[in-house]
């Protein structure tokens, strides 16, 4: 589990097919400390770290999770830079939501403009899960915690203050974008028992 709250941006190094993907990504964390096995959220993705360096951890990725994430669309080549959570432990600080690391979907930046000292996003859900996604509600966004402003069909908005914009790799977002969407497990949750009732 995870909480939204990204703690370090990091770079792909190197990215490799052989049956899955495999790709090293460098970052910031003391990897003396993180386990083989561990989980880390990509870009919202919840992935394995299966071997790892002194500032560097390589992960695999399966032909399912490219097909339902970002990966797909956009591909993951050296250089790209990504939004990194590790796992919750136990009495850790919960600072935004509960965030599962298993992308719903993809969604597509639609409009981004500027708002004071923030920035307005106007994002389009898949058709499936726009339902699921409620004004003052929570998504996940490349693995950021966000509240939703207001939705409108499969439109749903998002604004991003300098801080997000400063710690995470939202700074360098742009129109046409695809973004790794986790709706909020309780909107899901609430949808099927209003369903089954």
């Amino acid at each position: 589990m995870f909480t939204g709250i990204i703690t370090d941006i990091g770079e792909v190094s190197s990215v490799e097919m052989r049956g899955d993907m495999r790709a090293r990504i460098s970052c910031r964390y003391d990897m003396s400390g993180v386990d083989l096995g561990a989980s880390i959220a990509c870009d919202g993705i919840c992935l394995t770290v299966i071997e790892k360096g002194a500032d560097w951890f390589d992960v695999d990725i399966s032909a399912e999770t490219i097909s339902k994430t970002n990966i797909g669309a956009n591909g993951w080549a050296r250089g790209k830079r990504l939004n990194l959570e590790r796992a919750l432990r136990v009495g850790d600080e919960l600072g935004g939501h509960i965030v599962s690391g298993h992308v719903d979907g993809v969604a597509l930046i639609e409009e981004m403009r500027t708002e004071g000292d923030s920035t307005r996003i106007t994002l389009r859900a898949p058709k499936e899960l726009a339902r699921f996604i409620a004004p003052k509600g929570s998504v996940a966004l490349n693995g950021t915690s966000l509240t939703v402003n207001e939705v409108e069909g499969e439109l749903f908005g998002i604004n991003l203050i300098p801080h997000t914009q400063a710690v995470t790799t939202w700074g360098t977002a742009k129109v046409g974008d695809q973004v790794n969407l986790e709706i909020d497990t309780l909107a899901r949750y609430v949808a099927r028992l209003a369903e089954a009732g």
